[in-house]
């Protein structure tokens, strides 16, 4: 059942890893992202929009000009919205662009401090924030951590008081004093209390006969409670004589199968913080059991199959009232309840379901698992150990776990930390955690938010730290419109008052049109109107098919641009997917580029870096630069023009040089200071090859290798990698040839006879036994004459008898 329980975990943790791994959501580049756009990175990425709102809805790289006559006759509205770059280019003045950008207010940050005894410490910084995100451009807000010292803490002890518990239950009794006395070490301010659990009281879980209910122990002499689900039997208090008291009242009971009621336990401990008296400090349950524990499903053995309802169920008497009706509750459900109410469990359990607590530890934030000693001996030490760095790597104290609130679907989140000098990452909707964190000690979380979509209405958000009570409340604003400050109803601009202005675009009243509302909806079949839409001849389609004619005027649809909408200004070549390369802007279907830009896409840079050969000149002086790229002569070829299909590559001609640097051998061992003089050679012990280095032969046929590292004042830097000393092998290897020929030919020779030798040995095997089943007959044969003769005398006669 164990080892069941132990798989069953494994796999759980499994499935939740890959959960959350699918829940990170990474947009390709150029991709569309969740807000309707391309990303960010790429240049020209904001599209047109008609309007002020829906431009900044569209990317968070557009603004918006709200100039009057900012746009030509004819030409659309949506040519007010693009990047800021483009539209001052386009003469929009900076104070007339409409560009909003998120923002964070601190409305409470109370300073970072120790309190009297910790009970005032201020650990979590700031309080409380409002935050307005505009969607698809990330906010970024930091929050800091101090742990304080001495900081309270209440401790609930949860004990298994199944009969196989019975020795445990006597060093329990004795062991409120000194875990007060224990835990005062670190905090002056601590609360102990006790509840206990046995299992449901309904088969098959416990036996259900009246005198088993009664006393379900094996023998009558000991002393034996009815079994029940779960007890609380003494809410948390400072008064250590009070624990022993009612834990030296308590008795062992007993049920049928191996696994506990554990979890309705842990989860009414949870739910039912009144009763229990938890205040708002760090909250320990220590939870000791001997064996394993049922889970949700499991209640249908007994015919329970009502899911638990999450509710605190306890009786007058502090007895868990409703577990014949409610199923035990879910992993899932105990890690929730312990999380919201900020509980960090202790689970203090015997070496043989060690493993299957230390499987359920990972599913349940910020809790510890300890090898409990047979008889509960050293329970108190394990407390300390998992609360207060002692015997363990990492301890409840000192892990610092930052999570949130459940976030609406139109909010990302994204963690960074500074973890005592090192800097984590935390991708969306993981919780970011700091190990081994001191006391006094400062962590400091920066937390990315980012707005897909607008918000239906203001949401609050909440960061806390596991294991302490105070919290971070975010306001959650989203900025979806625009705050236009030249609205005006019925503006003069508007044609005298036909329509109201807003944002720099006239909103014609019914029955009025136009980009200033100067005509109405009656004058548009007007041919004299129409005739201004059309070419000199009066032929073709009305504004080159390109927008509508409206008050004898183009009205052009998104790029198009001119009197009749002849040009189109998303019509320029483009590199790389983007038009105009991203570096210039089209009109009319030509780029006009920036400075430093050429081409009919803008594709060609005039920098030369690119270009520039080692030696310091233009593409080793063997072909021109153009576009930073070099174009070669005939003949030569490679990034800089420095390779020909007749010259020396690199390594062949720092071959000699490397050789009589390094080991005074090769054809340049008698002049290699003459005729190496611009060559620095060392010796690189050790290095690591990659595809850089060069592989070469020295004279007598010995590879070696070495790396032009550096050209630096006009001398070369070579670095060869010192000839490793090897022993000659040939006499080895002729023997070991010699050898190996002569023992395959044995091997051959022994396989010849011993197979002649099997041949053999069956073909007489196989004559005798015919010989063996042949049977003769003698008088089957004609040819067999007896060799016994009979011969009979005629006058014989037998001697006659004496009576006759």
């Amino acid at each position: 059942v164990m080892v069941a329980l132990a798989v069953m975990l494994a796999f759980l943790v499994a499935l939740s890893k890959g959960e959350s791994k699918q829940d990170i959501k990474i947009s390709a580049p150029g991709k569309p992202t969740a807000w309707g756009g391309p990303d960010l990175s790429l240049p020209g990425s904001c599209q047109p929009a008609p309007s002020c709102k829906e431009c900044l809805l569209s990317h968070p790289s557009c603004a918006w000009c709200k100039l009057q006559n900012f746009t030509a006759a004819g030409e659309a509205t949506e040519r007010r919205c693009a990047q800021r770059e483009e539209l001052l280019i386009r003469g929009c003045p900076e104070k007339e662009l409409e560009e909003p950008h998120g923002r964070q207010e601190i409305l409470q940050n109370m300073p970072l401090g120790q309190g009297a005894s910790g009970k005032e410490a201020t650990q979590l910084a700031p309080q409380r924030v409002r935050v307005t995100l505009r969607p698809g451009e990330p906010q970024k807000l930091q929050i800091h951590f101090l742990r304080a010292e001495g900081y309270p803490v209440d401790l609930y002890y949860l004990m298994d008081l199944s009969y196989s518990m019975r020795d445990d239950l006597e060093q329990v009794r004795s062991l409120g004093q000194a875990l007060l006395t224990r835990l005062r070490e670190v905090t002056r301010s601590v609360r102990i209390g006790f509840g206990s659990f046995v299992d449901k009281t309904v088969l098959p879980f416990v036996s259900t006969v009246p005198s088993k209910l009664r006393h379900p122990c094996p023998t009558r002499l000991e002393r034996c409670q009815p079994p029940f689900s779960f007890h609380h039997v003494l809410p948390l208090t400072v008064d250590a004589t009070a624990f022993e008291r009612e834990v030296g009242r308590q008795n062992v009971s007993g049920n049928l199968d191996s696994p506990e009621g554990g979890f309705d336990a842990i989860l009414q401990a949870a739910l039912c913080q009144e009763q229990i008296g938890w205040r708002n400090v760090s909250r320990l349950l220590v939870f000791t059991s001997d064996d394993t524990f049922h889970t949700a499903g499991d209640g249908k053995l007994g015919g329970i199959f009502m899911p638990s309802d999450g509710h605190c169920h306890l009786d007058s008497n502090g007895l868990y009232s409703r577990s014949p009706d409610f199923d035990y509750p879910s992993v899932g459900q105990v890690a929730q309840a312990l999380s919201a109410a900020n509980i960090q469990p202790i689970f203090a359990v015997t070496s043989t379901i060690l493993p299957v607590y230390q499987e359920l530890s990972k599913l349940i934030p910020k809790s510890a698992v300890g090898e409990l000693s047979k008889d509960s001996s050293n329970v108190v030490q394990l407390i300390m150990d998992a609360y207060n760095v002692r015997a363990w790597e990492r301890s409840l104290s000192s892990t610092v776990t930052l999570e949130h609130s459940p976030l609406p679907p139109e909010i990302s989140i994204s963690y960074e930390s500074q973890c005592g000098g090192s800097e984590k990452a935390g991708e969306a909707g993981d919780q970011l955690q700091c190990n081994d964190v001191g006391i006094n000690q400062t962590v400091n979380f920066q937390v990315t938010l980012q707005a897909t979509q607008c918000l239906p209405e203001p949401h609050l958000l909440k960061f806390k730290v596991l294991g302490f009570t105070e919290e971070l409340t975010v306001e959650l604003h989203t900025l979806c419109d625009c705050n236009c400050s030249d609205t005006e109803v019925k503006a003069l601009y508007c044609s005298g008052g036909h329509g109201d202005l807003q944002c720099g675009v006239c909103s014609c009243a019914h029955g009025r049109l136009g980009q200033r509302c100067e005509c109405s909806e009656s004058e548009l079949s007007s041919p004299d109107l129409e005739s201004g839409c059309r070419g000199p001849n009066g032929t073709g389609p009305l504004c080159s098919g390109k927008g509508k004619c409206q008050c004898g005027r183009c009205s052009c649809s998104g790029q198009s641009s001119g009197r009749l909408c002849e040009c189109d200004d998303a019509s320029c070549e483009r590199h790389k997917g983007i038009l105009c390369g991203g570096f210039g802007r089209c009109q009319c279907g030509v780029c006009h580029c920036r400075a430093n830009r050429t081409g009919r896409a803008c594709e060609c840079s005039g920098d030369t870096d690119s270009c520039v050969s080692p030696e310091g000149g233009l593409c080793s002086g063997h072909g021109h630069c153009k576009c930073n790229r070099c174009h070669c002569l005939d003949g030569y070829y490679g990034a800089l023009c420095d390779q020909c299909s007749g010259c020396k590559s690199s390594c062949e001609s720092h071959r000699d040089c490397a050789e009589c640097g390094a080991f005074g051998t090769g054809p340049l061992a008698t002049s290699c200071s003459t005729a190496c003089a611009r060559v620095n050679v060392t010796l690189a012990l050790a290095p690591v090859l990659d595809d850089n280095w060069c592989k070469e032969r020295t004279v007598d046929n010995q590879l070696f290798f070495f790396l032009v590292e550096d050209r630096a004042g006009g001398k070369t830097v070579l670095r060869v990698r010192p000839q490793e000393k090897r022993a000659d092998h040939t006499m080895a290897i002729a023997l070991g040839c010699v050898g190996g020929i002569v023992t395959v030919g044995l091997v051959l020779v022994l396989a010849y006879r011993l197979s002649v030798e099997v041949y053999d040995r069956r073909e007489f095997n196989r004559f005798e036994k015919e010989r063996q089943q042949l049977n003769w007959n003698p008088d089957n044969n004609p040819l067999y004459q007896s060799a016994i003769t009979t011969t009979i005398n005629p006058r014989f006669q037998g001697a006659e008898s004496p009576l006759s």
